[in-house]
């Protein structure tokens, strides 16, 4: 291996809350995790990142935090994470916890403070206020929509307006105050202090708004360029968060959650910098060979210009299962293919099961998306149902026989358990296993520039380095004829015959 641990490794994302019920209350917790340990390890990741688990009133899952140098007493406390910094490093992993320093809950003392103070305080200060349109201030000072829904403006009622960019009960923070600024980088060394290996930066390009607020323009489409994302001033407090991981040691990763192109996501990679950003956009394309080649020589072009590597995300708690985008062959020959890549990849919790999109009634859903759009967007709960361990009978090892699941498992569900597939060879988990163990011999800190070899238009193959595998993907609808890239086969994400691959399907060949 070269260069920091991070720089080729495979984290596994853990979403607290359906991963394991530790204390009997149907929701996941870190408990449930320590317990749970050996199963990331007998993956063969690097290192685990935990979903928010500090106090919150829950209008966002915990993505609305109430104190963020705290843990929620439904997740465990500050012993159960000090134990599990331990205990996963004793087991070779590294912990990488979620900073949520966008916003905060709207019960926040900071923004209760503000509600009471009236206009024009010294309190409202910490957040985005302004005086609302109209006579009486009664409209939204700008068009600017939320992500989850609705308008990105809330009314305080007496004329002034707070701005979100997601819940209402979310209020974003404001970075150039001094006090949000050291708060920030408290509650950065806080946890750097415990001993975590990393922190990921959620909605990391939302911290700086352009001055003046503007208007987006007539036509603007989400995923455009807009004046509250990326801003070009966000990279000020990146590099001065870069200093601070630098101050310890071990190689501390900082990873900004990105959400958009080559383009958008090089500047967090700067050497001064964080040392990843997520490629989401891979999460949408198609299974069509021109698509994934010209993206991935884009992404590698964007990130070796400033010494890194991409950052795959296979799949995340915010976007449907990786077995429905894809398929469920699809999502496996993609594992594969990102594994082969050079950079990190990120694996979600489920999907080295095959765990599909689960439709969830209406009155199960907790996702304010669901909520904000008027039920028109199902929003994200379908990806986070309880992760099954045990076939038999529900919750399935997730919680203890009889206990209620925060979300319900559908039937069948103990089909994709971890119990049933861990003894069968064609299993995604057993797949999953195998290409983490082969990748660390076979892929991993290989030179980053691949080698395109010729085939179909629907085919990718490519090597890193001369003398290195094959890495063959076939994304057409025909078997193709494997022989021709290699002699022998190491490992394939379908069961071949005959000397073919067929559609759908990547092999590892040499």
């Amino acid at each position: 291996m070269t260069g920091p641990w991070w720089r080729e490794a495979v984290t596994y994302e853990i979403y607290l809350r359906s991963y394991v019920d530790g204390t009997g209350d149907g929701l996941g917790d870190l408990p449930g995790v320590r317990s749970r340990l050996d199963h990331p390890r007998g993956l063969g990741v690097d290192a685990v990142w935990l979903t928010p688990f500090y106090p919150s009133p829950d209008h966002d899952c915990g993505y609305d935090v109430l104190d963020h140098r705290a843990v929620d007493a439904r997740f465990g406390t500050l012993v159960d994470v000090d134990g599990l910094i331990v205990e996963a490093h004793a087991v070779g992993l590294r912990v990488v916890v979620d900073l949520v320093l966008n916003h905060v809950s709207a019960g926040h003392p900071w923004f209760r403070a503000a509600r009471a103070a009236g206009p024009g305080s010294a309190e409202r200060l910490r957040f985005h206020v302004r005086s609302g349109r109209g006579p009486a201030g009664e409209r939204p000072p700008t068009n600017w929509p939320s992500i989850f829904g609705g308008p990105a403006w809330s009314p305080f009622g007496d004329g002034e307006w707070y701005l979100h960019l997601f819940d209402a009960q979310q209020p974003d923070l404001r970075h150039d105050h001094p006090e949000v600024a050291a708060d920030a980088e408290a509650t950065l060394r806080f946890w750097l202090d415990r001993g975590v290996g990393g922190v990921r930066f959620d909605a990391a390009g939302s911290l700086v708004k352009e001055d003046g607020y503007p208007d987006l323009p007539d036509g603007w489409r989400p995923g455009e360029a807009a004046p509250y994302s990326d801003r070009d001033g966000v990279h000020a407090i990146y590099r001065r968060w870069a200093r601070v991981l630098a101050e310890y040691p071990g190689d501390r990763l900082g990873v900004a959650e990105t959400w958009g192109g080559p383009e958008v996501i090089a500047p967090y990679l700067r050497p001064d910098e964080l040392g990843q950003a997520f490629a989401m956009d891979p999460l949408f394309w198609p299974l069509e060979a021109a698509t994934w080649r010209a993206g991935v020589d884009a992404l590698l072009a964007a990130t070796l210009r400033h010494g890194r590597l991409p950052t795959w995300v296979h799949g995340s708690h915010d976007v449907r299962r990786a077995a429905t985008r894809w398929g469920a062959d699809g999502s496996r020959a993609v594992l594969l293919l990102m594994l082969a890549l050079p950079g990190s990849v990120y694996l979600y919790a489920g999907d080295e099961l095959g765990l599909p999109e689960v439709d969830l009634p209406d009155d199960a859903i907790r996702d304010p998306v669901f909520r904000r759009s008027g039920g028109v967007d199902r929003g994200r709960d379908g990806a986070r149902v309880p992760v099954p361990w045990t076939d038999g009978s529900p919750p399935h090892g997730f919680a203890a026989p009889g206990v209620a699941p925060w979300l319900p498992q559908p039937t069948g569900w103990g089909g994709y358990a971890v119990d049933r597939q861990a003894v069968d060879p064609t299993s995604t988990l057993a797949l999953t296993r195998a290409a983490l163990r082969l990748r660390t011999g076979r892929w991993r800190g290989r030179p980053a520039q691949l080698c395109w070899l010729d085939g179909p238009d629907e085919v990718l193959a490519f090597q890193r380095g001369s003398d290195g595998p094959v890495c063959l993907a076939n994304l057409g609808d025909a078997p193709v004829d494997w022989r021709r890239y290699g002699e022998r086969v190491l490992l394939a994400s379908v069961s071949l015959a005959d000397g073919w691959l067929p559609p759908c399907a990547t092999a590892w060949l040499c």
